[in-house]
């Protein structure tokens, strides 16, 4: 078993108890809650007459279903505006911090925690919702958890979870023009597959990691899950911290950081650590990457052929023939070249400032494809307001982008956001799964920021090294 590791640490730190099942009870340093996954949850506690134990330690917003086109109340969606309501009577009965999208703060929860500052290294974090291994980036240990799991945290602090297996993941080399952390993680997946996690938590390491801003981090840690893994983390260091000094949280405190920051340091993996497993990628080696099925394993390098069925592992071929039926590719065909009707910038993985940042420098003085329906969606109410002080909802919106508010939008089907009928999306969300973004015939290609702002322009998926002219390896 590993020793030594940031998980190993963090976990130690953290554990209350042996339960009788072998399960680890586990102290839960911050619990943040949305709109779909926690109603359940707090009716059981009522039902039980229990209180939230750590309130100061729990924070809620509203991301799923708000609607980003129109959020005035009530929402048109009337199963929205009952969420919406639960909610907020929730965290006024149980006095949870609640960014609601009157406060100016509210947004995605994973983009939400790190921005403000209260997503620290060397944390447990907890949340409903499955991508809450986005805030492993900021070296804490962060799972998505059940309504059950859910009602247990807020009536005790605690979560009963048992410990995984810890695998590196070292990037070595530097990534090339317009390859993005986007790219490097569904490489990841593809090398190791949507399985290959399973029982393991991911540390990523090594140049290429490293030389990453924390936007890029989060987006590797949030598809960790696509992987199979339980959650993944990178270890923190100066990027960390020059991020957590610009936060909320300690701008105006810069005591309090430095009086955390010896703890940050002590989380970080011994040189001398012991790792159940050790995978080497070279990061030079990877090109801007586009899914080409219906999971995230499924992708290719933008320059490579669409795979045969028949030259994979047998227990993946079926899978890859109603993949490839669904999507309507052959084995041979070049994703280069395939045709979208829309172009979703946004969600949880690829929503922050530098993601919007890198696609408006491909759009910046193009327009969007007269037959693409283009969005923008900020992970949040703040990342809009910084977007917009840099002008580039000017430039998206000259383009021919629709720029919305803050949500999880077209991500997933559970807002206005929707593909309709058999509509193709260039899409910089995490999962291409049938019926992920609304409709049963949609179909989804994942993709970077500036690999969707290029299909935007092109109408169709494009090797946005090509339109930048940018040099091949």
């Amino acid at each position: 078993m590993s020793e030594g590791t940031l998980y190993d640490k963090v976990w130690d730190q953290h554990a209350v108890t042996t339960l009788p099942n072998g399960q680890t009870q586990l102290f839960v340093g911050l619990h943040l809650v949305h709109e779909v996954t926690s109603p359940q949850a707090f009716s059981m506690l009522r039902e039980r007459e229990l209180d939230v134990a750590y309130p100061d330690r729990t924070h809620a917003t509203v991301d799923h279903i708000v609607p980003t086109a129109d959020q005035t109340r009530p929402f048109r969606d009337d199963s929205a505006e009952e969420m919406m309501a639960e909610l907020e009577q929730n965290v006024r009965d149980f006095d949870i911090a609640f960014d609601d999208p009157t406060s100016g703060r509210q947004g995605i929860v994973h983009v939400i925690g790190p921005e403000q500052g209260i997503t620290q290294p060397g944390m447990t974090i907890v949340c409903g919702d499955s991508h809450t291994s986005t805030h492993g980036a900021f070296g804490s240990l962060a799972f998505g958890i059940g309504t059950s799991q859910i009602r247990d945290v807020l009536a005790t602090g605690t979560v009963a979870m048992e410990k995984q297996k810890v695998r590196r993941i070292e990037v070595t080399g530097e990534l090339g023009p317009w390859v993005t952390a986007k790219d490097v993680i569904l490489t990841i997946i593809r090398t190791l597959g949507t399985d290959g996690g399973v029982g393991h938590v991911y540390e990523y390491g090594g140049p290429a990691i490293e030389s990453l801003g924390m936007e890029g981090r989060m987006s590797i840690c949030n598809m960790s899950i696509e992987g199979g893994a339980r959650a993944g983390y990178v270890n923190p260091d100066e990027t960390t911290y020059e991020w957590l000094r610009e936060t909320d949280a300690f701008e105006d405190d810069p005591e309090r950081f430095e009086e955390l920051k010896p703890y940050w340091e002590s989380v970080r993996s011994e040189p001398d650590a012991v790792y159940d497993d050790v995978v080497e990628l070279d990061g030079s080696a990877i090109e801007p990457t586009v899914t080409w099925g219906t999971t995230p394993g499924q992708g290719i390098g933008i320059t490579e052929p669409i795979p045969d069925p028949a030259d994979l592992p047998e227990d993946e071929r079926e899978t890859a023939r109603r993949a490839m039926a669904h999507m309507r590719v052959e084995p041979g065909d070049s994703m280069d070249g395939y045709e979208i009707d829309v172009a979703f910038l946004g969600s949880c993985t690829n929503a922050r400032l530098a993601d919007l940042r890198a696609a408006a420098e491909v759009v910046e003085g193009q327009t969007v494809h007269p037959d693409v329906r283009a969005l923008v969606v900020p992970g949040s109410q703040q990342v809009s307001v910084a977007a917009k002080a840099e002008g580039l909802d000017e430039v998206f919106s000259e383009a021919g982008f629709d720029w919305r508010g803050a949500g999880c939008s077209m991500c997933l089907g559970m807002n206005e956001d929707k593909l309709q009928g058999d509509e193709a999306c260039a899409s910089s969300s995490n999962r291409n799964f049938v019926g992920r973004q609304g409709s049963k015939d949609g179909r989804t290609v994942l993709m970077s920021p500036p690999m969707v702002a290029a299909a935007a322009i092109s109408g169709e998926v494009t090797d946005v090294r090509r339109l930048k002219e940018a040099p091949l390896p």
